[in-house]
């Protein structure tokens, strides 16, 4: 699902229905991001990738990473040490594998991201958001003008 125009969607996104998150989404799509999914380890689209720029919502287009941010944790999961902007997550206690950990969605769709634990590189603060490549989509700074993500390409500016 590609957002026509992202930036104008920040402040007046609607969630799309069930029937039509089903129908814009692959089914690992929908079952990550709308059921708590988790793709295998070493599976997803972005696990391994490494171009520059900027990792979004799949059902909103909210922006949420920076391959700036983006790290080889060694988990099978694209890693990053801290989201873009940071109120473009929300976090809450998960027991469903039998003990807490501490979830990720994002803000606007509320879609299941993955989870952020404190084994990150401590000198970028010490967070490892692992997150579910089928939750992103990637948008290579190339293109962030075109898409609607301009205000991000400073972020890569030398």
């Amino acid at each position: 699902m590609t957002p026509q125009n992202p930036t104008a969607q920040k402040s007046n996104f609607q969630k799309p229905s069930d029937a039509e998150l089903r129908q814009s989404l692959t089914p690992e799509q929908y079952r990550v991001t709308q059921h708590e999914g988790t793709e295998r380890a070493y599976t997803g689209e972005y696990w391994d990738h490494d171009g520059a720029g900027i990792y979004v919502d799949v059902v909103s287009g909210e922006a949420l990473f920076s391959s700036l941010d983006k790290y080889d944790a060694g988990c099978g999961w694209p890693s990053f040490t801290r989201p873009i902007p940071s109120k473009a997550l929300t976090e809450n206690t998960d027991y469903k594998i039998g003990y807490a950990r501490t979830e990720v969605r994002s803000t606007q769709a509320d879609s299941h991201l993955g989870h952020v634990f404190p084994d990150g590189p401590q000198e970028a603060g010490g967070l490892r958001y692992c997150i579910n490549s089928a939750a992103l989509r990637f948008v290579p700074v190339e293109e962030l003008e075109a898409q609607g993500y301009g205000e991000f390409a400073g972020l890569f500016s030398k």
